[in-house]
């Protein structure tokens, strides 16, 4: 496998603004004072984010998957998204062992 120089400049630009964009985006978040209604709103994007992620698999596919969609909705209520979306994908991998 060869990687063509070009190929390997926009991989390490669009890794150096992505960088720049979380970075930026924390800094610029601890410097200001928002209102209880900004911080409401600022919560519910990752959990949104979440969904627009996992709702085209949820719908596109098949039983396993499905399930462990529905897994990760349920899970993300009460746990981090992290952890949530490891349980979905050990869930799809159990149920996709068990043949369903």
């Amino acid at each position: 496998m060869t990687l063509d120089p070009a190929t390997l400049a926009t991989i390490l630009a669009m890794m150096v603004a992505t960088v720049f964009t979380r970075f930026s985006g924390a800094f610029l978040v601890r410097r200001l004072k928002l209102d209880a209604g900004a911080e409401k709103a600022l919560a519910t994007v990752p959990p949104a984010v979440l969904m627009a992620v996992v709702a085209p698999t949820a719908f596109a596919t098949g039983w396993p998957e499905t399930i462990g969609c529905l897994i990760v909705v349920v899970a993300a209520l009460r746990l981090s998204l992290l952890p949530a979306a490891a349980l979905g994908v050990v869930s799809v991998a159990l149920l996709r062992a068990a043949g369903l």
